[in-house]
């Protein structure tokens, strides 16, 4: 059992991605891969990476040798060996350093986690375009620094979420996954002297062609940017997901109630209050989007690493490298059933305008009040208005007992841009989509 203490990921299949066995088979598959490659160049023979291929995945306590050798590579490749039996066994790992295999194998594991977070990105998109599309023009009250500002529409903050989980999406798809092989300090030596100069060089893009993953420029042992890229993709994920969760928490206040989460049996129930309908699937993106942060540091902390090969600097990405990976997974499994979800109260939007009693739309008539007062005296007169407004709990338009055309203190008739500005959100979707 695993994910008890882990609500961002649990039970959203992020763990399977990452897992001590799907480590292990990333591995296996580079191993095969470095093998069938190095076939198809004559450094071993055909045979050799037959064995190696129909090998089972060994499953060597790697607990252990992880403790003992500081990797969990030594420990695999000597099981691995042992299960292709002795006339293949010479040619397993041939020219190899552990770093080649687990760097290799993690870039694995990247590219399957990120397939399903683009997967769960787009589908939370396509949920989002929805209300964008159904509240185009719904208005609702705009809020800065806690306050009632403007009015806006839902469909504009629909598409301001919208806009920022394309953003995610792009960066997610623009991340490079590479292969990583240089041997024991980043010369390609061992694997040279096994065959040539010419056979080596070509070697990490025939492994690549075969993982589906991007070619190495030069070995990265030291240079620890296709990390750092993964881990900046992961922090614009789950803060851009942060983002919607944030926004559907405040909104989703009793007092509030512009949107909920639908309800399903067992979904946001209290273990002592009958009543509560808790926000689940915005608590745990919002739980992800404050664990993500620290385990980007220590991924971008990792590439000051002396030497070709580090001691310390390396060891210390693996496991953040991880628990980013399924956090973030998790993040866009749960934004997806958010949005998915998500459901809008207009009626209550609507009667929220009506808090501040006409004070919401007080920036339209200084604007119309401006020009026959003078900006400073018009802005006077509405700051005294609305702070009578509020003591007597008259409206505005009482108050100020002007002749001002009748949609001046109109809310849904004070909305600006936004619904252009929603559908600059859908057309940006419909490219990003298409674009897959």
């Amino acid at each position: 059992m695993t994910g008890l203490l882990a609500p961002a990921w649990a039970g959203t299949g992020a763990d399977a991605l990452v897992d001590d066995r799907a480590l292990l088979t990333a591995m296996f598959a580079t191993e095969v891969a470095l093998a069938e490659a190095q076939a198809e160049l004559g450094v071993i023979p055909e045979s050799a990476a037959a064995a190696i291929r129909a090998a089972a995945v060994p499953e060597p306590d790697l607990a252990v040798g992880v403790r003992e050798t500081a990797n969990p590579v030594v420990a695999f490749v000597a099981a691995l060996a042992a299960a292709v039996g002795p006339d293949a066994a010479e040619y397993v790992h041939r020219g190899s350093t552990s770093q080649d295999i687990l760097d290799t194998a993690l870039m694995l594991l990247c590219r399957a986690a990120f397939d399903r977070i683009e997967r769960d990105l787009l589908a939370t998109a396509e949920s989002l375009a929805g209300h964008v599309r159904a509240h185009r023009g719904t208005p609702m009250a705009g809020r800065t620094l806690t306050q009632h500002a403007v009015p806006v529409t839902f469909g504009l903050k629909a598409a301001t979420w919208l806009h920022g989980v394309l953003d995610a999406v792009e960066r997610v798809r623009r991340v490079e996954l590479p292969v990583s092989l240089g041997g024991a300090a980043g010369t390609l030596s061992a694997y040279q002297e096994y065959s040539s100069a010419e056979a080596a060089l070509r070697l990490p893009d025939l492994v690549a062609r075969r993982l589906g993953l991007a070619p190495q420029v030069l070995p990265w042992h030291g240079i620890r940017t296709p990390i750092a890229d993964v881990a900046a993709a992961l922090l614009v994920t789950t803060g851009a997901l942060g983002k919607l969760a944030a926004d559907v928490l405040v909104l989703s206040r009793t007092e509030i109630g512009e949107v909920t989460e639908a309800t399903a049996p067992g979904r946001g129930v209290s273990s002592a209050m009958p009543q509560k309908h808790n926000p689940v699937f915005a608590t745990l993106v919002a739980t992800a989007a404050r664990q993500l942060p620290p385990l980007a540091v220590v991924l971008f902390g990792s590439m000051a690493a002396e030497d070709e090969r580090s001691a310390g600097a390396w060891h210390a990405e693996w496991q953040p490298l991880r628990d980013a990976l399924r956090i973030a997974a998790g993040a866009a499994a749960n934004a997806a059933c958010l949005a998915a979800s998500l459901q809008v109260s207009p009626a209550a939007m609507a009667a929220n305008l009506q808090l501040t009693r006409g004070a919401i739309v007080s920036e339209r008539v200084n604007a119309v009040l401006a020009p026959k007062l003078g900006k400073a005296a018009a802005k006077r007169l509405l700051a005294e208005a609305t702070a009578e407004a509020g003591r007597t709990g008259r409206d505005l338009a009482a108050v100020l007992d002007l002749d001002l055309p009748p949609d001046v203190l109109d809310p849904a008739a004070y909305t600006g841009l936004a619904g252009p500005l929603a559908d600059r959100a859908l057309a940006r979707y419909d490219v990003v989509k298409e674009s897959r």
